[in-house]
């Protein structure tokens, strides 16, 4: 079954054709990746993907319903949107993690929060700190946790592990396939071949925006 589907997508920038005529099916359950040089519209892709910014022309389905069917917020609980550079608001990290809850109108699950931390190996004491304080890898960890608070049916994933060391990327990529095994479908932009062929079932060459090629990997 698709739980995805991207049907003669075009994405333009004035008169600039990002995208041109992108059609693809994503399974329940898939882990798929999107590789391609820089600039070639993956990132475009992701956040059209994501319902971030609208299409020129074209559709794509969730579960077999076009996108401009669904509450935008409603359509947002399900896909979940990991930004290359984390987006954090307010001042501290506790209330980025209180987010999800207070945007669902539900009491604030303090426990979900502090066992997720401790899966990303970071200590109870970080609720506290202070946005500005935090690295660059910190911010990324924590936008990833705020995201995956709620098990999305998809995830969209823009290079998540680029500003982290070796240790906190594996972290990731580990969290990431053990939500696949439950069913959870992944599309993850990567620029690491190696990275692309470790975890992933299906891959997507974009070039010059348009799919060069699309390989099942196992």
């Amino acid at each position: 079954m698709n739980i995805l589907s991207i049907k003669d997508v075009f994405y333009n920038m004035g008169d600039l054709e990002i995208l041109k005529g992108i059609s693809f099916d994503i399974e329940k359950g898939d882990c798929m990746s999107i590789v391609g040089q820089s600039g070639s519209g993956k990132s475009t892709l992701l956040k059209l993907c994501a319902d971030m910014i609208p299409i020129t022309s074209g559709n794509i389905y969730f579960n077999g319903k076009c996108y401009t069917r669904y509450n935008p917020i409603e359509l947002r609980k399900k896909i979940s949107y990991c930004l290359q550079t984390p987006e954090l608001f307010g001042k501290s990290v506790c209330e980025n993690l209180e987010f999800p809850f207070k945007i669902r109108k539900e009491k604030v699950n303090k426990q979900r929060i502090v066992k997720l931390l401790e899966r990303f190996n970071i200590d109870e004491s970080f609720l506290d700190k202070d946005i500005i304080s935090l690295s660059g890898g910190e911010k990324q960890r924590i936008s990833i946790i705020r995201n995956l608070l709620y098990t999305p049916d998809i995830i969209l994933l823009d290079e998540a592990t680029s500003s982290l060391d070796l240790e906190n990327a594996k972290i990731v990529e580990e969290y990431v396939q053990e939500l696949n095994d439950l069913g959870v479908t992944v599309l993850w932009i990567t620029h690491s071949m190696e990275q692309s062929e470790k975890i992933f079932n299906k891959r997507i060459t974009i070039s010059e925006g348009k799919i060069k090629c699309m390989e099942v990997l196992r």
